[in-house]
């Protein structure tokens, strides 16, 4: 009997990513996502010591304008999806071509926003708040911090195509360059130069410009077409659509957290925005692991290799598990410490003691729900991720809007919010076991 043939290398199936190359995409993505959020924490920490009503100002400004940051993850996000199946199929341009019109959306999206918080700060804040003196901050705090908005919107474009392309490594700077000099920058702003509450702002706006200008620049030395290219951007625009609803969700979530935690004091709205600012950072910091998942399983399926994904998603899952845990015991050892940093407002620091057991707790869920986010918006499966989102919420709401009727308090919106978290747990695991997301083709049918 003749023996048998080696194995041809290039035929074998090609393997799913390794850890080392999740590590390599996770790790400067971690950078970005953790570089907002931390500048917020050091904001809340300088603006928590102007007193209570200023801290309570900018928590009811953070979330009217959290619909920005909202709208440039949903720029991220669809462009990934879409750019990195072309990425996978061997068409770079087209890649790129894709961030192009991410940017013009981008750009029309900031100065509409512009244009409504110009007109409408202070309905907004009266809608939101209880308190004419906390309404006033936040109105105040808007009116300035909606001026990066334009430039928030183009970063967020700019790293999904960058994203795409598993380059990880020029957002890592261009955001944390920005940011530094924002975190500077703020506490001169409001105690020296005496701005208070608005210097944050200023802040805020000044860290945003420098860094869309950046990804404009890097956008521009691709020399590709700038032009609109209408037929793509109607693309782009139906599968941001199932994101856009999606973030919708989320924004009726958080601001019905916002408004029930103002109706039951002051104290608490500022403890809320602190937990808040400390869930956030954590979220985008997990999130690291999904933005290496989006990247490499859109890859993997715009080259038609679904079993590789699949692999990949088993991976990710691991990963995130990991990283979760992690994030537990960090934040539990400086539970004894974190709020004084943030205030030294004895009701509010009364208050945090209601959020820390959820906020702990939820850390290793965060970690597994939001790795799988990333595989799923990595294969373009965004009407599941919307639907999914709804019913999550729509689960523990019920719990933060009956808080004003039971008086549960801070407990009782921080439960809606572990109530949501384990829906949405448990729906994304039975998605990625059907194995029905892993749709193969430079685009998504």
């Amino acid at each position: 009997m003749s023996p048998a043939a080696p194995a041809d290398p290039a035929s074998a199936p090609p393997k799913p990513a390794s850890y080392r190359k999740i590590a390599s995409l996770a790790l400067p993505a971690l950078v970005v996502l953790a570089a907002e959020p931390i500048y917020l924490l050091i904001d809340t920490a300088v603006v928590g010591h102007l007193g209570a009503v200023p801290l309570a100002g900018l928590a009811l400004g953070g979330v009217i304008m959290g619909l920005a940051p909202l709208i440039g993850a949903v720029l991220a996000y669809g462009t990934t999806a879409r750019a990195s199946r072309r990425f996978g199929a061997g068409d770079r341009a087209g890649a790129v071509a894709e961030g192009v019109q991410g940017t013009w959306l981008a750009l029309a999206a900031g100065l509409l926003m512009i244009a409504a918080i110009g007109a409408f700060a202070g309905p907004l804040a009266r809608l939101m708040g209880d308190d004419p003196a906390v309404e006033a901050a936040a109105a105040e705090w808007l009116r300035v911090a909606i001026l990066g908005a334009p430039f928030l919107l183009v970063a967020g474009a700019g790293q999904g195509w960058m994203r795409a392309v598993q380059d990880t490594r020029r957002p890592m700077w261009f955001v944390s360059v920005s940011f530094l000099l924002s975190a500077i920058l703020a506490p001169v702003l409001v105690y020296p130069v005496g701005l208070g509450l608005v210097g944050s702002a200023w802040a805020n706006a000044v860290a945003q410009a420098i860094s869309g200008t950046l990804f404009l620049l890097a956008l521009r030395r691709e020399r590709v077409s700038l032009r609109v290219d209408w037929p793509l951007m109607s693309k782009q625009l139906v599968a941001n659509g199932d994101l856009i609803i999606r973030g919708v969700a989320f924004q009726v979530s958080s601001f019905s957290a916002a408004a029930v935690a103002a109706r039951v004091g002051t104290a608490a709205l500022g403890a809320h925005q602190i937990g808040m600012q400390l869930w956030f950072f954590a979220a985008l910091a997990l999130d690291a692991v999904a933005i290496a998942a989006q990247a490499l399983i859109g890859a993997d399926l715009g080259a038609g290799r679904p079993e590789t994904a699949k692999a990949s998603a088993k991976r990710i899952t691991v990963v995130g598990v990991g990283y979760g845990v992690l994030f537990l015991v960090v934040v539990l050892a400086l539970v004894p410490v974190l709020p004084g940093l943030f205030t030294s407002d004895a009701a509010v620091h009364d208050q945090l003691g209601s959020i820390w057991p959820w906020l702990v707790l939820l850390l290793p869920v965060a970690g597994v729900v939001f790795a799988l986010d990333g595989v799923l918006i990595g294969a373009g499966d965004l009407r599941f991720m919307r639907n999914m989102t709804v019913i999550s919420i729509a689960s523990g709401l019920p719990f933060t809007w009956l808080t004003l009727v039971f008086g549960w308090g801070l407990a009782g919106i921080w439960g809606g919010i572990a109530v949501f978290m384990l829906v949405r747990l448990g729906l994304i695991l039975w998605r990625l076991r059907s194995g029905d997301w892993a749709v193969t083709g430079a685009e998504r049918a």
